[in-house]
């Protein structure tokens, strides 16, 4: 259930501005002062092309980024500047699905080994531990008998949903999912989606998606914000935005998405490449 649109957020960036230092004396700006917020039970989307700071929003919110100035406050607490122990302590309530599912795996680790291990470290029982797992991977629609095979023993489509168990595992409030399913065939993306959906209406987890294509928010998110050059230029409800673009930059993002109708198609070509034109 979503939580009402006049409740507190469980997470709220507000001005949030991130340097990345190229040389000794020359910074990049990648966030100029990006307000975003994230309700209980909600799914906002974080769209826009490669290098429009989307990533790093994230990662700023997974302490990962070091921010210059603004803020960060998660369930009303401020937590811009975690480190060590409160960092340590978030990671009960914040985690996250990176793109590459393979690429966040051990591979020397059995997939009962890689769900279990941050459970572990939290002082859950080995067999306490072993009960969740089997749980989240019931949860994720994977047989039992996954624990006891590695990584590269499974498609990129059940790679990821070993991704979002071990996610999971820590009953989380929040996860920032980073491009989830950019690497994945369009089939495949479907059937994560849905069950990303599912997960959040059995568990009510909270999403900050990040994606490049509006097509995968317009199905799961239900509420969207666009970037462009580290500014958030077009923010509302997901079928406002995906329909109805008020931003020249959401209507380019919109039309560079292929439809399968070839007339259509160039139809959205020429329609492209005049606003690219007059940008």
């Amino acid at each position: 259930m979503i939580a009402p649109e006049d409740a507190a957020p469980l997470l709220a960036v507000e001005d949030l501005v991130v340097d990345y230092r190229l040389h000794r004396k020359l910074k990049l700006r990648a966030l100029k002062g990006v307000s975003i917020s994230v309700g209980a039970g909600e799914c906002v989307g974080l769209v826009g092309e490669s290098g429009s700071g989307k990533s790093t929003l994230g990662k700023a919110v997974l302490g990962l980024a070091a921010v210059a100035s603004g803020r960060i406050s998660f369930d009303g607490k401020d937590i811009t500047h975690a480190k060590g122990a409160e960092r340590r302590r978030l990671a009960n309530d914040i985690q996250v699905v990176f793109q590459d599912p393979y690429g966040s795996l051990d591979p020397t680790m059995t997939v009962g080994e890689v769900l279990a291990e941050p459970l572990q470290v939290g002082g859950t029982s080995k067999a306490q531990a072993r009960s969740v797992v089997a749980e989240m991977l019931d949860h994720v629609r994977l047989p039992a008998d996954s624990v006891h095979r590695y990584p590269s023993e499974f498609s990129g489509g059940q790679r990821q949903r070993i991704a979002i168990a071990r996610a999971l595992v820590r009953r989380p409030r929040l996860i920032v999912c980073d491009e989830p399913v950019s690497a994945l065939d369009l089939t495949t993306q479907a059937t994560i989606l849905d069950l990303f959906i599912d997960l959040q209406r059995d568990t009510g987890v909270s999403y900050l998606f990040v994606s490049h294509d509006l097509g995968v928010v317009r199905r799961i998110c239900h509420r969207v914000s666009v970037m462009y050059h580290g500014e958030i230029v077009e923010s509302g409800h997901t079928a406002q935005v995906t329909q109805d673009p008020e931003h020249p930059y959401t209507r380019r993002l919109l039309l560079a998405a292929p439809v399968a109708d070839p007339a259509r198609q160039a139809e959205r070509r020429a329609a492209w490449l005049g606003l690219r034109d007059s940008a």
